[in-house]
């Protein structure tokens, strides 16, 4: 078996998403997705690793995994690591198909048959652009594509929020309301007014629902360590289950000033990039919980070696997945694979909403459990003729 055809796909519909198909000559495909920088992405795949992966044998995924780490672009979260992660996923999916097996049983096999989810309360329409990171960008405003705009509802309304995840089992939520602020002062400052306003969802969650569940808080890596301090201790009394991305994921000191402040755990996540991006940021001893992105890490191979050093220091996982349904499908398997998984991060407007658009056989979740997609590979597919619609932008490299 050999590699004879790298595909890409761009749907005008969803510029955020890359689609890389791989075909061997016995007509067996393997599909892998990433989010963000798609056109990037897609450009690295045909300039440099089609020449790699074209007359391979697919199923040789650590030998290609190796062939493929670039001279520049190894490190991170950029174009090249976007690009392979892609690929990866597109090799296992392949695998799959090929033996007949789903991912998880490539891995090794399930470590438990499911595990809990936490909602990420993103709304159904910034993944239709190419959003910044700014407040103004996430697709706020406009008719509503369905009944979970939790959005606008943690922003407006956090503790009915609350309650209608609840109501299907939803035990854990991220919210990020305190971006508006790094906005104005670069993340250097914070002031008391915008400390309230931010805090305020808490404050309505705790009283809604009390601590039947789980708040995540996302800082998204905005605020200087002082400033993300000064925030880490007002959130005290509402007891976050965890602050992510306090500070950005180079500032490696800067992770300890926030530690110092508060009794909630440190969570860095997608933007960090591989093995040892993290091997460094683990070494510091200031963070809790190990969030790598498949799409933005290097893939599935990726993704286990950085889930084996997390569990040699006593860590738990817990991929970070606001993306598509195929990368969410590929982190089901291995936070079901993996001993140290912790908790699988979903948003019930993608996957209630466009996800059924584009894909099928997706995930189950119910009750806040989610369980493997069934079938070989990722088992989650493209929907048929996803390649063909008038809106693809395809780019094909051949033998």
């Amino acid at each position: 078996m050999k590699i004879e055809r790298v595909d890409t796909l761009i749907l005008d519909e969803f510029p955020n998403l890359l689609w890389v198909r791989l075909t061997a000559d016995d007509g067996t495909e393997g599909v892998g997705e990433i989010f963000y920088g798609a056109r990037a992405a897609a450009a690295y795949v045909h300039e440099t690793a089609a020449e790699v992966l074209l007359g391979r044998d697919p199923r040789q995924i650590n030998g290609l995994f190796q062939a493929l780490q670039p001279y520049v672009g190894y490190s991170g979260s950029g174009a090249e690591t976007r690009g392979r992660s892609a690929i990866d996923l597109a090799l296992h999916d392949l695998a799959g198909q090929a033996s007949g097996l789903p991912i998880h049983q490539l891995l090794g096999g399930l470590s438990r048959p499911s595990i809990r989810v936490y909602n990420t309360c993103a709304g159904y329409r910034y993944v239709r652009s190419t959003p910044r990171q700014e407040t103004g960008n996430w697709g706020i405003g406009g008719d509503a594509e369905g009944p979970y705009e939790d959005l606008e509802g943690f922003l407006h309304n956090a503790g009915a929020l609350a309650e209608s995840l609840l109501s299907e089992g939803i035990t854990g939520m991220k919210i990020w309301p305190f971006d508006f602020a790094a906005e104005r002062t670069g993340g250097f400052d914070i002031s008391a007014a915008e400390l309230d306003r931010a805090i305020d969802p808490f404050r309505k969650i705790r009283a809604a629902v009390g601590d039947r569940i789980d708040i995540m808080c996302e800082l998204h890596g905005l605020f200087s360590p002082p400033t993300a301090a000064r925030i880490a201790q007002a959130l005290e009394p509402y007891r976050p289950y965890w602050i992510e991305d306090p500070v950005r994921a180079d500032n490696l000191s800067g992770y300890a000033t926030v530690r110092r402040a508060t009794s909630s755990m440190i969570t860095a996540s997608e933007t960090v990039g591989g093995l040892r991006d993290w091997s460094r940021l683990i070494a510091t001893g200031d963070i809790s919980i190990v969030m790598p992105d498949l799409g933005w890490c290097g893939g599935l191979t990726e993704a286990r070696r950085i889930a084996a050093l997390a569990d040699a220091a006593g860590l738990p996982i817990a991929p970070h997945d606001c993306t598509g349904p195929l990368q969410f499908a590929a982190s089901v398997h291995l936070v079901l694979s993996q001993p140290n998984a912790l908790i699988q991060e979903f948003v019930r407007a993608f996957y209630t909403g466009w996800y059924n658009e584009i894909a099928e056989n997706l995930p189950e979740v119910r009750d806040g459990i989610v369980h493997p997609p069934t079938g070989p590979g990722l088992g989650t597919r493209l929907k048929p003729g996803t390649f063909e619609r008038p809106d693809a932008n395809l780019q094909t490299s051949t033998l």
